[in-house]
């Protein structure tokens, strides 16, 4: 019997991603996977099954990075919390706005297979509630350093933003210039409900420029 032939799983995992997130899973065929891997179907076969299996496989590990990702993010000090929370979400906007932009691979397989597998289904709601549990708590530290009304329900704005999150990003994908997709990300954030006795406006260390809002103050000079 032959050794069987050795290779680096995560450079074929990552190559086999940047085919379906290029093509979809209906328009990637396992012949397209070979060329883009440089593995032969039948060591792709033996390796991670069918082409649905690889999906499966690509789509959870993209799932586990994104949400990984974002709570790097949010993650830190109550004082800096709503700065945090701005940063993202105008950083969002612009470069859900840049040409090129690609749409998550999270949205992406969740719009063209949740509705006929259940593994892409289960695992995309499993990655939407882990954001808006991420959410949630930086919305949570906001309140304890006094930016957001302690008595604000924060799951359910955490489910707010979570929404329009996913909405600059699937109005970005169909040619929104950044400007509009800046605005919808600051309407939300500027519509938090904030202390009794505190107007609504920029949180303490934000400050409104013609760009939008920026920590500490000036425009984002991207």
């Amino acid at each position: 019997m032959g050794r069987p032939r050795e290779f680096d799983e995560d450079g074929v995992l990552t190559a086999a991603r940047e085919q379906f997130w290029s093509t979809g899973f209906a328009g990637t065929s396992m012949e397209t996977i070979a060329a883009a891997t440089g593995l032969g179907k039948g060591s792709l076969y033996g390796a991670f099954g069918g082409k649905r299996e690889l999906f499966h496989r690509v789509f959870d590990d993209y799932c586990t990075a994104a949400v990984g990702s974002t709570a790097h993010r949010l993650d830190g000090d109550d004082e800096q919390a709503f700065e945090r929370l701005t940063t993202y979400f105008l950083d969002h906007a612009r470069t859900s706005a840049e040409p090129g932009h690609r749409a998550c691979l999270l949205a992406k397989g969740a719009a063209e297979l949740a509705e006929h597998d259940e593994v892409v289904s289960a695992r995309s709601l499993a990655a939407f509630e882990e954001l808006r549990r991420t959410f949630t708590a930086v919305l949570e530290a906001c309140q304890r350093n006094g930016d957001v009304d302690p008595g604000a329900d924060a799951p359910r704005l955490a489910g707010l933003l979570l929404t329009v999150h996913r909405g600059i990003e699937a109005v970005g994908e169909a040619g929104a210039r950044e400007s509009v997709l800046r605005e919808a990300a600051q309407a939300a954030l500027d519509g938090l409900p904030r202390p009794p006795g505190r107007a609504a406006g920029p949180a303490r260390g934000t400050t409104r420029s013609g760009g939008g809002t920026r920590p500490g103050g000036g425009s984002r000079g991207r």
